[in-house]
Order: C-alpha cells, then structure tokens, then sequence
C-alpha cells in the first residue's frame, strides 16, 4: 500500500512502460512521474542525450529507468527498441508522445508517416510481441486537428489521424489494450519557447480561461491517469487539457 499522500494511481510497481519521445518537453515530464508511481519507464527518444538525461533524473531520484535510442519511423529500430525495453520485464504500457513538431519542413505524406504512421508501427509491434493482461495505451493527439484548425495541413491531419485510429483500436482490439488519447492545448515546452510573450501568443494566451499555457506535467498526469488501472472503464475517450480554450472559441 502506497504511503499517506503518495500518489500510485493502481500502478503495480515494477511494471514496465515504454514512453516514446521522452527525450523532453510532455514526454520526459511523464516519464518522470512515471517513474515516481512506481513504474519502469523505457525512454525512448531519437536524441539519444535526451533520453539519457530523463533516465538520469529518474535514477537521482531513486526510479528505474533505461534509455533506448530509436527513430520510430523505422521498423528496425523500432524492434530493437522493443526487444531493449522488454529486457526491463513485460511492457503492459505504452504511452506514444513521439512526433514531428509543427515547424519541421515536411511535406504532407513525410509527415502522415512521422506523425501517424510512426505510433501505429509502435502500436502493431508491440501488441504483436504477445499478449499481456491489462495492457494499455495513450497516444498524444492535440487540440489541433480534433477542436480547431491549425497550419501546416499536415500538422491538425496527422493530429486527427491520431484520434481515429486511437477509436479503432478501442473498438476493435480490446480484447488486447484498451486506447485512449489525449488532446493537450498550449503547452510550456522548449518547441513554444517565446510563443507567450509574442503577440499571437498573448491573444490567445488572452481567450484561454485560465490565462496561462499548461506544464508538460499537468500533461503528463492526465496521460498517467488514462494509463492507470483507475481509468479501467475508460477506453476510446480523448481527454482534452487546454485551459477551457476549446470551449470559448
């Protein structure tokens, strides 16, 4: 039993989880609270420094960890990746954050294949390493694509894409993982460093009702949640985090 005021969500610890794109930004913040609830946590990330410097931290602060170097985009690597993190026992959870950012320079099918593509290749590989009980997953999604539109195209396309195969798996492979997404608005990470004090930034900043963008852990804790035998029941949703933006435009 966990001790007063800790917070567990239902995790058994000890239980692997892979994080991919944990090398920064929402990634390495759930990795971190990942690690703090008891979990293994597989850092996936391509920067292989990112990722070492998230499983530092959760080593000094006594979590387990290992830092696994992929590019998801490729099979290959993505097999790798998985035969490294199931060294840390069974994998029952799986959170895909790894994507290209809004500004990369990428056609439209580069980016459906980055963006998309990428978790649904992590996604099949991994449930068809075997099945293992209570198996979940979150994909990170956005308010882009699934509330409001966004520039480049590809960028709200792949974000939609996103919630579409997150129901399909929720639908149709539940006997196997149940799926769930999230939908993050602004978020404080090193992607949107100076977007608040420009003056976009600050009107939307103005129409969010709390004011503010959210941290990468205020993201992460509702990805755990999802996670979490807690969320048992809950399959197929898109949690939207954004401040209440959505809702006043």
């Amino acid at each position: 039993m966990a001790a007063t005021g800790q917070v567990m969500l239902g995790f058994t610890p000890g239980e692997t989880v892979i994080v991919t794109g944990a090398g920064s930004g929402i990634g390495r913040s759930t990795a971190i609270n990942a690690a703090a609830v008891g979990l293994t946590v597989a850092v996936w990330d391509v920067n292989a420094d990112g990722a070492a410097a998230t499983v530092r931290n959760i080593q000094q602060a006594g979590g387990k960890a290992v830092s696994v170097t992929a590019n998801v985009t490729d099979d290959a690597q993505v097999e790798a990746a998985l035969a490294a993190s199931a060294q840390m026992g069974n994998v029952r959870y799986l959170v895909n954050n790894a994507g290209p950012a809004s500004a990369a320079e990428l056609d439209f099918d580069q980016a459906m294949l980055a963006g998309i593509g990428s978790m649904r290749r992590v996604t099949t590989a991994w449930l068809a390493r075997g099945p293992v009980s209570g198996a979940a997953l979150v994909n990170v999604a956005s308010v882009a694509g699934n509330l409001i539109g966004s520039a480049p195209d590809w960028y709200p396309a792949t974000k939609a894409a996103i919630m579409g195969y997150t129901r399909h798996l929720a639908a149709y492979r539940a006997d196997a993982v149940r799926a769930n997404a999230v939908a993050p608005g602004l978020t404080d990470t090193a992607r949107m460093a100076g977007y608040a004090d420009s003056d976009l930034g600050k009107r939307i900043l103005g129409r969010i009702p709390l004011h503010r963008m959210a941290s990468p852990d205020e993201i992460s804790w509702g990805i755990l949640f999802l996670l979490s035998p807690l969320a048992s029941y809950v399959n197929g949703i898109l949690l939207t985090m954004d401040g209440g933006w959505t809702i006043t435009q």
